[in-house]
């Protein structure tokens, strides 16, 4: 087996994660409303984070496909939690697409499909609302 990643546990609820091909890394911290220092990316935050991404990324893969510009896409996030227990409860992403005026009906249906089932989106379960807005 071959791992991919690896996680530090480095006290104060820090950790260091590593992606092993490439040496990049991120380092988390639970936020403040958890007891943490809120000074990185909480690991719910990366969850939202991954969702929105991934969506990116796929309608990426589409459009290059399809022969659609999406450079300059970018994206709001929203992560909304819930108690007992504690959980995300929505995840709100609002996307903006400044260079495709000019698509049709087709398209925007076509990216708006692959927003919805790209495979982070797929992974999470279905007590977890996704609300996506598309700004064409």
């Amino acid at each position: 087996m071959t791992f991919q990643m690896k996680s530090t546990y480095v006290g104060e609820l820090r950790t260091e994660n590593l992606h092993l091909q490439s040496g990049n890394q991120i380092i988390t911290d639970a936020p403040t409303d958890n007891f943490g220092k809120g000074e990185a990316f909480s690991p719910t935050d990366l969850l939202c984070v991954s969702l929105a991404t991934c969506v990116m990324t796929t309608m990426g893969i589409v459009a290059q496909r399809e022969n659609i510009d999406l450079a300059g896409m970018n994206c709001e996030i929203q992560k909304i939690m819930a108690n007992n227990p504690r959980r995300i409860a929505e995840i709100v992403v609002n996307l903006t697409l400044p260079q495709v005026n000019s698509l049709d009906e087709k398209q925007k249906v076509l990216l708006k499909n692959t927003a919805s089932t790209c495979p982070v989106s797929r992974s999470l379960s279905p007590e977890v609302k996704q609300s996506f807005t598309f700004n064409w």
